[in-house]
């Protein structure tokens, strides 16, 4: 089914908008879930968590990308769940490697959350990127992927992801200081 579709029966309130969402998206919502929790009792209740948000946002909000909205919810929730349990506590999250990395570039006021100003700042930065930088920074810094699954995912050497991690982030630091965003 459509996303288009899909957005139609949660405005309908019908309760088919959840089983659709999860035909469609819940191998999404579940991957992302747990690469940040890795546990899949934590994953499968933040899929769950995910469903009733979307349910709750829909209406008001009418998403123009469903993926990407619900992926956000995901996260969201995911990193909520994860900061309230600990998880760097049980190890072989890539949580606290990534916000390691992250850190000497992204302001860190206000937790996991960026401000809105900020955010636009690293959508312009990122359309700025060539297509292979943009992947590999998504996908390690949205999805949480591990640098060998991001080398697997796009057929790179190890190296050649970190030195792509390494210099989006050089230049990120450099291009938020030039915007004025304060780190």
């Amino acid at each position: 089914m459509e996303d288009s579709r899909i957005i139609d029966l949660y405005w309908a309130r019908s309760q088919d908008a959840i089983t659709e969402t999860k035909t469609r998206y819940g191998r999404l919502i579940y991957s992302i879930a747990m690469k940040i929790l890795r546990l899949h009792e934590d994953a499968d209740e933040c899929e769950n968590d995910t469903y009733m948000k979307a349910w709750n946002s829909m209406p008001p909000q009418r998403p123009n990308i469903l993926s990407a909205f619900l992926g956000k919810i995901a996260r969201n929730l995911a990193l909520d769940r994860y900061e309230r349990e600990h998880a760097l506590k049980r190890g072989g999250s890539q949580i606290p490697l990534i916000l390691d990395e992250l850190e000497e570039c992204i302001p860190s006021e206000g937790g996991m959350e960026l401000p809105i100003e900020t955010r636009d700042v690293l959508n312009r930065f990122l359309e700025g990127q060539t297509e292979t930088a943009r992947k590999v920074f998504l996908r390690r810094y949205w999805f949480g992927d591990s640098v060998k699954e991001i080398a697997q995912m796009y057929g790179l050497g190890e190296s050649r992801v970190k030195m792509t991690l390494l210099r989006s982030r050089t230049t990120l630091r450099q291009y938020l200081e030039a915007e004025g965003v304060s780190i």
